[in-house]
């Protein structure tokens, strides 16, 4: 589900995708749930696509929501966490111990627990697997790429009885 929850640069929170077109991507606030269109010069980022520094390696961000929710028992993040950088920090450590704490900045802490308390309040499950689908232009990418394939190889079999 986390494919579909988008961060926008610019824009507060967090915005469910609507649907897309090729001049422009519709998507809802999670926050107030209003509509608005956005453009392809905008920086969209998908939260599946996002992974947190490790000292052994990055863990995608899902995982790292999984054990939030597992810590706070499926509840919000208290307030008292937010409170100030040490505490953040610290709060973080508890969740995820071996997080880069040269990489990862006390304002990434603040946006992924901002991020967490925006899906628990929306009741989105970002646990669940997503099925992968093709998309229809990777199907047709597929069958031309067949198609110029199989073309190759008549070429070939032609230069060969000459």
């Amino acid at each position: 589900m986390l494919k579909k929850i988008l961060s926008i640069a610019g824009k507060p929170g967090l915005y469910k995708l609507v649907s897309t077109s090729k001049t422009i991507t519709l998507v809802e606030s999670l926050i107030d749930k209003k509509r608005l269109p956005i453009y392809p010069q905008e920086k969209i980022v998908s939260l599946g696509e996002i992974a947190i520094y490790t000292t052994e390696d990055e863990i995608p961000l899902k995982d790292v929501f999984a054990k939030i929710k597992e810590n706070e028992n499926g509840n919000n993040i208290a307030d008292e966490h937010k409170s100030n950088n040490s505490k953040l920090f610290s709060y973080f450590e508890t969740v995820l111990p071996t997080f880069d704490k040269e990489k990862v900045y006390a304002s990434d802490i603040k946006k992924i627990v901002n991020w967490y308390n925006l899906l628990i309040d929306n009741d989105i499950d970002f646990e669940k697997e997503e099925p992968i689908e093709s998309s229809k232009a990777d199907k047709e990418s597929e069958s031309k790429k067949e198609s110029k394939e199989e073309s190759t190889e008549e070429n070939k079999e032609e230069s060969t009885e000459e």
